[in-house]
């Protein structure tokens, strides 16, 4: 390490070096919960364990700072947008089937080649193309939201979004270790904003209210639709 301080991980084998303290957040829980009570469906339930599993891979990943452990951090990251996308654009996919299906097989294949041949400079490119993907649909789902709760929830997913940035690029280590937090608070409102419109579509008249008068999530009303 860096003080000269042996260390039982050593040698440092990832390609990136984030050390900081690792912070546990449980809103992936919280929102697969709410999922599985109101019957959102299985790609909100995949969608929230994925977050779980990117959160786990990257703790793995921190405290070890070992390339194995990297890929159980940066392959989750690539299945978590590959599941935004097909929530973003199903709606309009006339073949049910062979979206998910191609989906499921492209993260299969990137999982396989991610642990035998390794990216850096290519992971990158590829993962910044797939969230450049996802923003004109979610630009366009915002503007057609007319519930001022639901677009607050998209304003504060921009905001965490910018702060985490902020902290990460200028108050490192530290700033990066409250990067994460902001990302678990992001992808909490990115998944909860999404809820929301997925209900509204199937007519759900969903409302967004908050956990214990704080944590913001989706309720829903079935009754007209059954």
């Amino acid at each position: 390490m860096e003080d000269g301080i042996p260390s039982f991980w050593d040698p440092v084998t990832s390609t990136i070096d984030g050390c900081e303290k690792n912070y546990a957040c449980f809103l992936a829980l919280f929102g697969l919960i709410n999922t599985l009570r109101q019957r959102f469906g299985k790609r909100f339930s995949f969608l929230h364990i994925s977050n779980m599993a990117l959160a786990i891979g990257n703790m793995l990943y921190h405290a070890t700072l070992q390339c194995k452990q990297q890929h159980s951090d940066k392959t989750p990251m690539v299945w978590e947008m590959l599941l935004y996308l097909y929530i973003l654009y199903s709606p309009d996919w006339h073949y049910k089937s062979t979206m998910p299906t191609f989906i499921f097989l492209y993260g299969a294949a990137f999982g396989l080649a991610h642990h035998l041949v390794g990216f850096d400079i290519g992971f990158k490119a590829h993962y910044m193309i797939l969230c450049l993907l996802c923003i004109p649909r979610m630009y366009k789902y915002y503007i057609h939201t007319q519930d001022i709760y639901a677009k607050g929830l998209a304003k504060l997913y921009l905001l965490t979004l910018l702060l985490g940035s902020l902290y990460c690029w200028y108050f490192n280590p530290q700033g990066h270790a409250l990067w994460h937090i902001f990302m678990g608070f992001n992808s909490h409102f990115a998944n909860t904003f999404l809820m929301f419109c997925r209900a509204q579509q199937l007519g759900w008249e969903p409302t967004v209210v908050g956990f214990m008068g704080v944590l913001p999530y989706v309720k829903v009303n079935k009754t007209k639709t059954q």
